[in-house]
């Protein structure tokens, strides 16, 4: 009975499972763009995505399992990581954040893409940095962290900010785009896809360092340590022998299903810094 209930707190390893035959099940978003969603024919697609398909090829070499089948399965922000922690998904393919609460339940491997609350100014403006922003607007979207950030930096470093709060993001860029607020604060990833499809994109641009730092990773299950070596290991060698580079590069500087517009997104800071030295172990 003993020997039972152990098995049954820990299910074979994925690896295991694929090598007597077992498919790959690979969890996606619908809309988290450019990272996971439907394009316009309802198919997934993205640049998390396309990294799990090459993560399911290393599985596939690894397990010598040619015919490995892989199931693609719809998750949303609600289920996304009970699925993972059941078991019913391998690896979940979307922009979601790595964090303490989070690897009590789930495991991730190395971040793909680093994103962080940034500004978004007219294209004349002087502001740069936050700092810049004193006596002034400072518009962000209710409810998110960005806006609880700004609010605690404005309160801790006095810097003076007139901070009002938009019902949504396209509001807070309208705010900007009529002079309503100097600034509008939110993760850099959003705001580039913003403006880009604003009627005049080139009239917006982003600037300042990182008021947040948010590492999204792929997910995957927890206690199957042969597992995640081999994900580890793969996502690894993509970032050290740069094939992450083109792939990175079809998804945020180029034209991308389903409107064919270029979020124009380079490698940011950060995650060039990070990915020198690229490991699991993120900041909580």
């Amino acid at each position: 009975m003993w020997i039972a209930n152990a098995h049954a707190q820990n299910p074979p390893s994925v690896l295991d499972r694929v090598k007597s035959g077992g498919k790959l099940v690979i969890a996606h978003r619908e809309s988290s763009v450019p990272f996971s969603y439907l394009d316009g024919d309802k198919k997934p697609v993205g640049y998390a995505l396309e990294l799990c398909l090459k993560l399911a090829d290393a599985v596939r070499k690894k397990t010598g399992a040619k015919d490995m089948a892989v199931e693609l399965m719809l998750v949303t922000p609600a289920n996304r990581i009970t699925l993972i922690e059941q078991g019913k998904a391998d690896l979940e393919c979307g922009s979601t954040t790595n964090n303490a609460e989070r690897r009590q339940k789930v495991a991730f491997t190395i971040p793909h893409f680093i994103t962080g609350a940034r500004l978004l100014v007219k294209a004349d403006s002087k502001v740069e940095r936050i700092e810049d922003l004193g006596g002034k607007k400072l518009a962000s979207t209710v409810d998110t962290t960005p806006l609880k950030a700004a609010k605690q930096a404005n309160r801790e470093r006095l810097l003076g900010i007139n901070i009002v709060e938009a019902p949504d993001h396209a509001r807070g860029v309208e705010m900007v785009e009529k002079g309503e607020a100097e600034a509008f604060l939110m993760d850099d990833v959003l705001l580039y896809g913003l403006a880009a499809n604003r009627a005049n994109p080139a009239a917006l641009k982003v600037v300042g360092k990182f008021l947040t730092t948010e590492p999204l990773a792929i997910m995957l299950p927890k206690n199957d340590p042969a597992y995640k070596k081999l994900i580890d290991d793969e996502m690894r060698r993509l970032i050290i022998s740069g094939e992450i580079q083109p792939i990175y590069e079809k998804w945020f500087m180029k034209p991308i299903p389903p409107r064919n517009t270029a979020l124009n997104l380079p490698v940011s800071y950060l995650l060039r810094d990070f990915w020198k030295y690229p490991t699991d172990q993120v900041p909580n």
